[in-house]
């Protein structure tokens, strides 16, 4: 049950967490309040889970996680309030906080990831929105409903197209923010990789040169690494300029200096490399599942939930949505997908079995959650409070992966999870295997999770 007193709830947590003086910032995504702390290691896990409201306490991504509910977009501002914090003063309190440490607690590999994630979950949510909206059209130019050339059409996929296309932009400005320059600046960089008159030389006869060097024009609409690398190159320049511009001079002529160098570099050299970098990997990750699909889909479909319970999920994001960007599909993530309805299916599962109706009542609500596509409710209250249901959707999801990877289905575009997960697996030429694949794979990984949870619960139990 969702707690409503905000600004109580907002306290118990400061408080817990080491109070103010150990908030270095906080942010929440779906289900969780994320913070970044100076000392974790002061912080009681056991006094924290007691406060009514919070679900569980996760350590993972350098971030101390606790999973609250749906609601937590509510919660997260009010928190923010209290301590006040505002973008910039998180900002200089990481950089603060990472600064003091003598032993850098995060890997390369970890840092990599954050900085990559940071970028690209602001745009998830309309990602997702458009995902869905291109699922609904393909449905409904494939039974005759609409033409590809109807003006409703294509008002609607312009709408759903539209960060897909220019994501260089749009990431372009998160990864300013997060590299710590002017994210209007790095915007200008990614639509300038998009210039019409630029864009024209992509694959023309006609040769662009900067300074008699021979630019490689390619399409940069719907990449995502070359924009983060010439940011991430832009940020550094943009802070050598600042060391050598006068203060007075430095709010016209350090972006100045900064486009200039960054965009001949980045069509020069940066935007080939990071194109070259970016098919590598899909090509690379496509082929690994392509020669064990079995191995691959079921591995992935039983114990992917354990990677979102110890919250590193988020480390994928930049794998999929480059398999998307590059390939225009992705395996992985149409087997990942299944693990939402096989915890979807336990919580049914112990629902039908217990006899308690308070219990009974939140077990189908958690079901709920998740066939939206939220798990950890099930995850922390169902799951875990008898592990032996939590096996039932390993082996849910990991039959329903063999069988998803035996038969190829694709997911196609950023979607939600659970019933909105359902667009995003439709091919653009049509309704296929991987659509209809994906419905019956979900159904097994349902009902086989579903019985195996009633098996193992006992009608007594109570949440």
């Amino acid at each position: 049950m969702a707690r409503k007193d905000y600004d109580q709830f907002a306290d118990e947590l400061i408080a817990a967490v080491g109070g103010k003086e150990n908030i270095v910032s906080v942010t929440n995504c779906m289900t969780r309040l994320r913070f970044v702390l100076a000392d974790e290691s002061i912080v009681k896990d056991d006094e924290v889970k007691k406060i009514k409201g919070v679900m569980s306490v996760v350590h993972g991504a350098g971030q101390y996680q606790i999973p609250i509910g749906t609601y937590v977009s509510d919660l997260c501002p009010v928190v923010k309030a209290k301590l006040g914090l505002t973008e910039d003063a998180m900002a200089a309190g990481k950089a603060k906080a990472e600064s003091m440490r003598v032993v850098k607690k995060d890997s390369f590999f970890n840092k990599f990831f954050k900085a990559i994630s940071g970028c690209i979950l602001p745009m998830i949510a309309p990602m997702a929105a458009g995902g869905i909206i291109k699922g609904v059209l393909t449905i409904l130019t494939t039974f005759g409903v609409l033409t590809s050339d109807n003006g409703i059409y294509l008002i609607l996929y312009a709408a759903a197209d539209a960060l897909m296309y220019f994501m260089p932009i749009i990431v372009g400005f998160s990864a300013g923010k997060v590299f710590g320059m002017n994210p209007y600046t790095a915007a200008v960089i990614g639509a300038a990789m998009l210039y019409p008159k630029l864009a024209a030389f992509v694959g023309a006869e006609e040769t662009l040169t900067f300074f008699g060097l021979k630019v490689t024009m390619l399409d940069y609409s719907q990449t995502l690494l070359p924009i983060l690398l010439a940011v991430f190159v832009a940020s550094w320049i943009e802070k050598a300029a600042k060391k050598i511009i006068p203060q007075m001079l430095q709010l016209m002529f350090v972006p100045t200096v900064v486009l200039v160098i960054t965009l001949p570099l980045t069509l020069l050299v940066v935007g080939p490399v990071m194109t070259g970098v970016s098919n590598a990997l899909a090509t690379g990750v496509n082929a690994l599942y392509n020669a064990v699909p079995v191995v691959c889909g079921g591995v992935l479909g039983a114990f992917w939930q354990l990677f979102v319970m110890m919250g590193v999920h988020a480390a994928m994001i930049p794998i999929i949505l480059n398999n998307i960007t590059t390939l225009g599909y992705c395996p992985v993530n149409a087997i990942l997908g299944l693990t939402v309805w096989a915890l979807a299916g336990v919580a049914l599962g112990y629902a039908l079995k217990v006899k308690d109706g308070e219990t009974r009542a939140t077990a189908f609500g958690t079901m709920a959650s998740a066939l939206c596509g939220i798990t950890e409710p099930v995850i922390y209250t169902v799951a875990l409070t008898n592990f032996k249901r939590f096996i039932c959707a390993f082996v849910g999801g990991g039959v329903a992966g063999v069988i998803g990877g035996i038969l190829g289905i694709k997911f196609y575009t950023w979607g939600g999870d659970g019933i909105f997960r359902i667009p995003s697996m439709i091919n653009p030429a049509g309704l296929d295997i991987s659509f209809w694949g994906f419905l019956i794979c979900a159904a097994i990984a349902f009902v086989v999770s579903a019985i195996g949870s009633y098996a193992v619960t006992s009608a007594d139990e109570k949440a």
